[in-house]
Parts: C-alpha cells; structure tokens; sequence
C-alpha cells in the first residue's frame, strides 16, 4: 500500500533550509529519488515559518521504506540533522483506493 511520509524539520538561523540545501549539493536527494518504491522526495518551504523545511517523502510499500533506512545514506542524514541541530515532526499518510 502506497503511503506518504511528511517531515518538519526545524531548526534556527535558517538551518532547517541549508539542511536541504546540503541534502540536494550532497546528492542524495537524487539518490534517495532513485531508490526502489521511492514514489516522491521533494522539499518545500513553508510561507509563514522561515525556520521549517517540510518533506514530502512517498514510498510504494513499508517495505520499500524499510529498505531505505536501512541504507547507508541514512547515517548521513541522520549526520546532517545532528549538524544543524535539527527537530522532526512526523506525520503519515495511507493512500485509500
């Protein structure tokens, strides 16, 4: 079942948007994209608060997103959250047919 995956990430001092900025330089933006079941992984930048990235993550399964965090990039991200001292919100989404 197709589901999407919507993280806040916030930070201060424009953290959260150089965060994603290093995420795409770094390449695993297009990594992550070309990854098995990866249905969608885009940022966006939310009008009314400069100091949160919203991602829009979509996967094919919760196998597909298993997969995925259990690659290597997730270290390096999880790095990259670390560096700009970074807070998740998480919400989850079911696609229904």
């Amino acid at each position: 079942m197709a589901f999407t995956v919507n993280i806040y990430y916030t930070g201060e001092n424009g953290n959260a948007r150089k965060f994603a900025e290093e995420m795409r330089s770094s390449g695993l933006v297009e990594k992550i994209r070309a990854e098995a079941g990866n249905l969608r992984y885009e940022y966006f930048f939310p009008m009314d608060d400069p100091e949160t990235v919203l991602l829009i993550d979509a996967w094919e399964s919760q196998e597909a997103l298993d997969l995925h965090h259990r690659s290597p990039m997730m270290a390096e991200i999880a790095r990259l959250r670390e560096k700009y001292r970074l807070k998740m919100r998480v919400q989850r989404f079911f696609e229904t047919v």
